[in-house]
């Protein structure tokens, strides 16, 4: 079968920066699903998108559909007609499922039958239909009206290109008649650039000052950057976000090194840095030290004859943002940071639960119960909690929302206040996002752990639990971020008591009844998740969730422990064994005796069980203190061989009251050296 190229563009205004990649990957995604629901095949696909355009090259793609038969089973023949010959309901219903009058439905066998050679259609009369189908798919949330047509898309249309081969599909779509005339660049080469084939489609748009190809445009926007910065003793800060949005803003890309006045370095860098990336689109540059240099890049759309027009201009305009940030800066240091605990006095948190201020407190006051179960400073951590809202009533962070806490950070060290201190105001919002950094000191982590925990059991406390689709006040992130800080910076925190800390400061504010064990429940629950991404098998999981450690630490050792255990030879039987001495013991109506009594052993496997026992608690008890779970269960694996026998040679249930007290004493107690670490009843 026969196969050309086919390529398609469809040329508009600048299109939405941030949404580029993702149009130009749906548009390929569309039409490629439009050609296999068709049954065309081809050799390989690629998408284009540029700021005015987006482009599809399909390479071989077959000229026409392949024949296909259609063969399908009706009723059969004595449900299709009456006694009387008379077609049913079933038989009419079929032929009209088939399209065609019943005369023509094959009768011969048992069913009725209807088979047909459909011939394929050709290709250029159904491509139309599958590039409008693509666009009319696209992820676009809002879409726009231009002069007096009906026609919407994300912005106005100005071109169509649609070569099948040397043909050009005749067609309209998005109000735009198809041709083989592109546009090229808007400064370089603003006229209409003739596409000859399909396969010369890039660099006959290149040839007019376009690169089309967002990959390759990106990826020579990425190598000059660093090529520049280089040249300027630093490195680029290249977010890979900006990148993109960057590369959807030039068809010509040309990057330069602009400069600013070095004064602007004694504004916090981050402040400089979020400005220029987010406002500006600029690339900054770092110090081997990793601080910022008097230097930004951006990337030009134009190959100028005179490059510092562009430079100055670039300057220019940077300039006042960067003098806002320096006026705010300024202002904010006038007064002490504590200070802007007033107005936020005034700032509600939530209804129910009060101010920011009044959260601050009671951040403090958790954080210093926190700091002194984990090894830190209490009362550097009660000021630090009591700072750690301060700079949301800052200048800084009312102009730049993403300084919190970096802001806190540079004003607190302006007033003299310690490291940590200083340091904690900027750590108490990590981690920020899954796998994000952690808190550095301990002061950091018990003030992270006190405005999350105080969060949860507040946000709780008023009823307002997460629903599936609903999170408003990222609970989940909260209680995630709560578990990697204990787990990871091996913080060893009994979390009952420090929620019931955390719901004792509320007063009055929370429904305290079952609040503990619902905020305890919902943490734990998320570790669940975790150990699942880990490779953790649920039943571990739910090996150590029934012993109810308090905690996460503690909680993770017994999990790594149970993992390495269930590797051992012995793992499954004693698991099994485990279950059934849970099955006995659950049936045995409190008819278990106070203590093991050796004068009612009847059969050597029983003194061999209870000798094994003892052995194993007394090797095991001081293993289980120390944490040492692994050490535990490995030992705890030798009582396979004396478990074992004692269920092949004792009938656990015997006659004797006295005798099956006994036995299910020395069961318990069996049962109560593996509980030590977890239930591994579980894993059986």
């Amino acid at each position: 079968m026969s196969a050309r190229d086919f390529l398609v563009e469809l040329g508009t205004e600048e299109l939405p920066p941030k949404a580029l990649k993702t149009l130009g990957e749906a548009f390929l995604a569309g039409i490629e699903k439009g050609l296999k629901a068709a049954g065309l095949s081809y050799s390989a696909t690629r998408y284009y998108a540029a700021p005015r355009r987006l482009a599809v090259l399909v390479e071989q793609l077959a000229t026409q559909q392949p024949d296909r038969a259609v063969n399908l089973d009706g009723p059969p023949i004595q449900a299709a007609f009456d006694a009387d010959g008379n077609p049913t309901q079933a038989a009419l219903g079929f032929a009209k499922k088939c399209g065609v009058d019943l005369a023509e439905i094959d009768r011969s066998g048992p069913k009725l039958k209807f088979s047909q050679n459909i011939p394929g259609q050709a290709a250029a009369g159904l491509l139309p239909g599958i590039v409008e189908a693509s666009l009319n798919e696209l992820p676009i949330p809002k879409r726009m009206r231009w002069g007096a047509r009906k026609t919407e898309f994300v912005r106005p249309s100005q071109w169509l290109v649609m070569l099948f081969g040397d043909e050009v599909i005749d067609c309209e779509i998005l109000a735009q008649t198809a041709g083989r005339v592109s546009r090229g660049h808007r400064f370089h080469a603003n006229h209409e650039v003739r596409i000859s084939a399909p396969a010369s489609y890039a660099e006959d748009l290149r040839s007019a000052y376009v690169i089309a190809d967002f990959a390759e445009r990106r990826a020579q926007i990425s190598a000059r950057v660093d090529q520049l910065a280089a040249e300027q003793q630093g490195s680029a800060i290249v977010p890979p976000a900006l990148l993109d949005e960057v590369s959807a803003l030039v068809e010509w890309p040309v990057p330069l090194v602009c400069s600013f006045e070095e004064r602007f370095l004694e504004v916090p860098q981050e402040a400089l840095i979020t400005t220029m990336q987010d406002n500006q689109k600029y690339f900054c540059l770092l110090d081997a030290n990793g601080k910022l240099l008097p230097r930004f890049i951006t990337v030009a759309n134009v190959e100028s004859k005179d490059p510092a027009q562009i430079i100055h201009g670039n300057e220019k305009v940077v300039r006042p943002r960067l003098t806002d940030a320096e006026f705010f800066f300024k202002q904010d240091k006038k007064q002490k940071l504590e200070t802007f605990n007033q107005r936020l006095a005034n700032v509600v948190f939530q209804a129910q639960l009060g101010s920011v201020y009044d959260k601050a407190k009671r951040v403090s006051g958790l954080a210093a119960f926190i700091a002194e179960r984990v090894g830190g400073d209490a009362p550097r951590a009660a000021r630090a909690g009591l700072l750690c809202k301060c700079d949301l009533a800052s200048e800084m962070v009312g102009e730049f929302p993403e300084m919190q806490g970096i802001a806190g950070y540079y004003y607190a060290k302006h007033d003299g206040e310690a490291d940590d201190v200083a340091l904690a105001l900027n750590e108490q919002y990590m981690p920020r996002g899954a796998g994000a950094e952690l808190p550095s000191t301990l002061t950091g982590s018990a003030v992270a752990l006190a405005d999350k925990l105080d969060t949860l059991v507040g946000i709780f406390g008023i009823g307002m639990l997460p629903t599936g689709s609903k999170d408003p006040y990222a609970l989940r992130r909260a209680a995630l971020g709560v578990l990697r800080i204990l787990i990871e910076k091996q913080l060893d925190l009994d979390l009952v008591a420090t929620i019931g800390f955390a719901i004792s400061q509320f007063g009055d504010k929370v429904k305290a009844a079952g609040l503990a064990p619902q905020v305890q429940d919902f943490i734990f629950d998320r570790l669940r998740a975790r150990y699942e991404d880990e490779g953790v098998d649920v039943a571990v999981y739910q090996a150590v969730r029934a012993v109810n450690p308090v905690s996460p630490l503690d909680f993770d050792q017994r999990v790594q422990a149970v993992q390495v255990f269930r590797k051992l030879p012995e793992a499954n039987a004693l698991a099994a064994a485990n279950k059934r001495v849970s099955n006995l013991l659950s049936k045995a109506d409190g008819n278990v005796a106070p203590s093991i009594e050796a004068h009612y052993f009847d059969t050597p496997a029983e003194f061999a069980l209870n000798a094994a026992i003892q052995q194993a608690d007394q090797a095991v008890q001081p293993m289980a203190q120390a944490r040492e779970y692994s050490a535990a269960l490995a030992h705890l694996a030798s009582l396979r061989e004396p478990v074992d026998s004692f269920f092949e040679a004792v009938l656990v249930n015997a006659e004797d009251p006295s005798v099956r007290a006994n036995r299910y004493a020395l069961l318990a107690k069996l049962r109560g050296l593996f509980l030590g670490v977890a239930d591994i009843s579980v894993l059986g």
